[in-house]
This record gives structure tokens, C-alpha cells and sequence, in this order.
């Protein structure tokens, strides 16, 4: 007896689809929207962190 003989099969695998052609501008393009999400992410981290000082004034030891 194997162990795997009741229950569910497996399905098949399909092939992998294949990949397009893409043309330089299609990579240019792409590249470019890539660039541009980059940047916008960045700008959202930079506007919820605020300012960089944090607003906290350091005293000396001094007296």
C-alpha cells in the first residue's frame, strides 16, 4: 500500500507563459514608471516623519 493513494490529485502543471517582446521604448517606459513610484514612496515617507530636527532642544551639562 503507498501512502498517497486516496484523496485529492494533484493537478497538472501548466506550461509558463511566455514572455513578450518588448520594444526599447516598452523598457524605457517601464523603467521610467518604476523611477517614478521609487520617488513617489519616498516623498510619502519623507511627509509622514516630519521634520528632521524633531523639535527637541538639547541642553549642555553645564550649569
Amino acid at each position: 500500500m503507498s501512502g498517497r493513494e486516496g484523496g485529492k490529485k494533484k493537478p497538472s502543471k501548466q506550461p509558463k507563459k511566455s514572455t513578450k517582446d518588448l520594444d526599447e521604448e516598452d523598457v524605457a517606459y517601464k523603467q521610467k514608471q518604476k523611477k517614478q513610484k521609487k520617488l513617489d514612496e519616498m516623498k510619502n515617507k519623507a511627509s509622514q516623519k516630519g521634520p528632521l530636527s524633531g523639535g527637541v532642544i538639547k541642553k549642555s551639562g553645564k550649569k
